[in-house]
């Protein structure tokens, strides 16, 4: 051994303990590792401590059935020494535990007379399951000679001094040192096996460091032994960013400070508790928290002075608390009214886990545990009894089923935003904050939930601080011509989505008018038809909503590619519950004009996104412009364009020679029309367009406002869709009738829309010269002209694709991007 070899001592949890393989697992980790003096602390096997407790609870209730339990405990211990040892050592090993279990029936067999076990006593009962598998191991260690050095088993009741005070157990260092010293020689070269958990008070009396307890034997031993690190083995790859059973996408924190991993732990996020770090915080020893299951892998290193940059590092929480809150303009200005609110909480033995109390001291609450909430209350309006009589206090009330989330990271002092990211995200996902408390130190945010929001508060925040990827559940109702083309391209971008923006878009339904297939967590995108058919149910509406909207995803979007009102007739509902709507579909923004008043109010109530940009031009910036120059301060005095991709199309291609009706099934079969060509060719589809916009513009338009020029004849505007079409055929003469008086005048025909600030509204069939701008377009393209007063001599004009599945799914992907954006994604 060289001056400079240091010790490094390893703990190892029940988990990486609870079986044969398990012994073997961790012998290999030690016999990998460097250096040439190691202090491996052991807890027992997994479940075994509690099984012991269980004992005494039988004796106490004079069940004979611990004796039974006893002896699977000997046989599982039995399993495990004839897997590992050679039949000599486990010939000794299982003699040395069979004196034990002598032991243990009589102090059980007490324990049963007398109904009641001493605290000393169940701590000698506790502490058996570290002395058994700190010998197996210590025995199987040995054997293997796999590390250099002789491997010793240390009895940590001989060494370690401990005396229980109101804070826990207190260790009495300088006996503890001198009683080491005693065992250990300083030059000492090898392995020492050492017992997690239990400790002697300074009679001499067993004694247990409490739940816990081993890793804080690993930090005592760390500080006995001037270790140079400390690594605690569990089943873990490190500490987590959030418990990975709420939020899936938690990653692993690669350093933390000794305060960071103190606030975490004690906000109940899976780190060794505050208190067992103490002693390897006092000397400033490093600890590790790796995986013995996956023991390449760096786990998370928590010490003085972190490398990492990252401001935010963990986000945790804690459950059932309820909020006492303690209210009256009497405590306004009066010294030591907290004072008597805690003191008289601190009596009563309840734990005050938060404190939040405004400046204008009119209030104070704190948050408690929620089961000690009645007797919270109580005792506090005992303390301000005559506060309450004489109207000083005016109520001392109780909020149950609430959650703490505590967002934890040093990087947050002096960083602006980062709060403000917390509330956005909060409130972005629908989740009221009941009360707020924040240290000077600026290392941890608390705030306090409703519990049933606990989760997607979690989620909201861990994503909205871009530790995990923004999460929005999706349902998309219609994978019809739209719908279907929108899902493949969902298909198409979804990893890189997820792998350049942290996005991810997760589609939980898909319905049709009939069927529907519900995900759990999701459905692939590309799978969904494979998946309607085969695990498909019935079409239920809201069973649907009700699946894709989960407490655990911070937010619900419903895509309606349909052009269905029923549907639409639903949005209101789902914007005031907080759930966002994408759509193509008009039927909402062109309805009854108190409807579509209803959904503003909705959405506002909501605090959600209701985005339609592909109602008006497909995937054109049409709505989104009109927006901007009026939110900019522009005043619109009319629009005026080709809005139907669709009659664009027909109108461009209708030279005479193939007939109108041909050419309207091929725009048909191309997917260029809406499902009823009638909803085209009559103008309403246009005259919907027109609604929007104008509305848009803040006119209070009604459909029936508009003056349309309809294309279908009259007798066909019933029946089928069939019907239609079978029929449509014979009025091909009247339409060439038109198209020749135009072209006698040196003019084409095209299908325009107008609107004025004043709210004229018309569309219809309209001849304009051969050389005018709406005249010479692409087949598909749909043309907008804004003149305002910004674009007075040389109007605005849009123009683009206006018509097929492609160009809207992608009007309605893109609106689902910008939403993702709102919600705080980094696109």
């Amino acid at each position: 051994m060289t001056k400079t070899d240091p010790w490094v001592v390893h703990k190892f949890g029940g988990s990486s303990v609870a079986d044969a393989d398990c012994f073997r697992r961790v012998a290999a980790i030690l016999e990998s590792l460097p250096g040439t003096r190691l202090g491996v602390v052991l807890s027992a096997c997994r479940g075994v401590t509690d099984a012991l407790l269980r004992l005494v609870a039988l004796a106490e209730r004079q069940d004979e059935g611990y004796r039974a339990e006893l002896a699977q405990l000997r046989a599982r211990h039995a399993t495990i020494a004839e897997a590992l040892l050679s039949a000599d050592s486990a010939r000794l090993y299982l003699a040395g535990f069979d004196r034990d279990v002598h032991d243990l029936e009589g102090i059980l067999h007490s324990v049963k007379l007398t109904r009641a076990a001493a605290r000393n006593v169940s701590d000698l009962i506790a502490g058996y399951g570290e002395l058994w598998s700190t010998q197996l191991f210590q025995r199987f260690f040995a054997e293997r000679a796999g590390r250099a050095g002789p491997v010793e088993w240390i009895d940590a009741r001989r060494v370690v001094v401990a005396e229980w005070g109101p804070l826990g157990p207190g260790i009495q260092w300088p006996e503890s040192r001198a009683q080491l010293a005693a065992l250990v020689p300083a030059d000492f070269t090898g392995t020492l096996i050492i017992t997690g958990f239990v400790a002697a008070d300074r009679r001499g009396v067993q004694t247990t460091l409490g739940r816990n307890g081993s890793d804080f034997s690993a930090s005592i031993f760390g500080a006995l032994l001037k270790a140079s690190e400390i690594h605690i083995w569990t089943d873990v790859d490190g500490v987590l960013s959030a418990d990975p059973r709420r939020v899936p996408d938690a990653t692993v924190i690669d350093s933390l400070s000794y305060n960071e991993a103190m606030e975490l732990a004690y906000f109940g996020a899976k780190v060794i508790h505050p208190q067992t770090m103490a002693p390897a915080v006092e000397d400033s020893i490093p600890i590790w928290i790796r995986n013995t299951f996956a023991p390449d892998k760096p786990g998370t290193l928590i010490c003085a002075h972190p490398a990492s940059r990252l401001p935010v590092k963990g986000i945790t929480s804690i459950e059932r608390v309820a909020l006492v809150n303690l209210e009256g303009t009497g405590m306004i200005g009066v010294p030591g009214t907290a004072h008597r609110l805690f003191g008289a909480l601190r009596e009563e033995g309840i734990s005050v886990i938060l404190i939040s109390q405004g400046s204008s001291e009119h209030s104070i609450c704190c948050a408690i545990p929620q089961e000690q909430a009645e007797r919270a209350v109580a005792v506090t309006r005992r303390a301000f009894e005559r506060e309450l009589a004489e109207g000083h206090i005016q109520s001392v009330d109780v909020d149950p089923d609430l959650a703490i989330l505590a967002v934890v990271g040093d990087g947050m002092a002096g960083t602006p935003g980062v709060a403000a990211k917390v509330f956005s995200a909060l409130g972005t996902s629908g989740v009221n904050v009941r009360a707020i408390a924040q240290g000077a130190s600026e290392r941890n945010i608390s705030v306090v939930v409703e519990g049933r929001s606990a989760t997607r508060a979690l989620r909201s925040v861990h994503a909205g601080l871009y530790l995990s990827p923004h999460t929005l559940s999706i349902g998309v109702i219609g994978p019809g011509t739209v719908g279907r083309v929108f899902l493949e391209q969902l298909a198409a971008q979804s990893n890189r989505l997820r792998e350049q923006f942290q996005l991810d878009l997760r589609l939980r339904g898909v319905m049709t008018s009939r069927r529907m297939l519900l995900g759990d967590p999701s459905i692939a995108p590309g799978e969904w038809r494979a998946g309607l058919e085969s695990r498909g149910t019935a079409a239920d509406l809201a069973a649907f909503v009700e699946h894709v909207r989960v407490d655990y995803l911070p937010h619900t979007v419903l895509v309606d590619c349909t052009a269905s009102a029923a549907v639409a007739a639903h949005y209101a509902d789902w914007l005031a519950a907080g759930i966002h709507v994408v759509t193509p579909n008009k039927q909402a923004n062109s309805g009854a004009l108190e409807y579509y008043r209803r959904l503003e109010q909705a959405r506002r109530t909501g605090a959600s996104h209701y985005l339609y940009e592909a109602t008006v031009g497909a995937g054109l910036p049409i709505v989104h412009t009109l927006r901007d120059l009026r939110q900019t301060g522009d005043e619109v005095t009319s629009i005026e364009g080709i809005f139907s991709g669709t009659l664009a199309y027909l109108f461009n291609v209708y030279d005479g020679r193939t007939p109108f009706s041909q050419i309207v099934a091929d725009a048909r079969g191309r997917g260029y029309t809406e499902p009823d060509p009638r909803d085209d060719l009559s103008g309403t589809d246009v005259a919907r367009k027109l609604i929007i916009l104008g509305r848009e513009m803040g006119l209070g338009l009604e459909l029936a406002d508009v003056k349309v020029g309809s294309l279908v004849p009259a007798e066909l505007r019933a029946g089928s869709i069939e019907d239609f079409m079978r029929e449509l055929p014979r009025y091909d003469s009247m339409m060439r009738g038109h198209l020749d008086a135009a072209r006698a005048r040196g003019k084409v025909l095209r299908y325009i829309g107008r609107l004025t600030a004043a709210g004229a509204a018309s569309v219809g069939l309209t001849e304009l010269p051969a050389d005018h701008a709406f005249a010479n377009i692409a087949l598909t393209d749909n043309v907008v002209r804004f003149a305002t007063r910004r674009y007075d001599q040389n109007p605005l004009i849009v123009q683009g694709p206006g018509a097929g599945p492609e160009v809207t799914a992608g009007g309605v992907f893109a609106d689902l991007l910008r939403l993702a954006a709102y919600l705080g994604a980094r696109l």
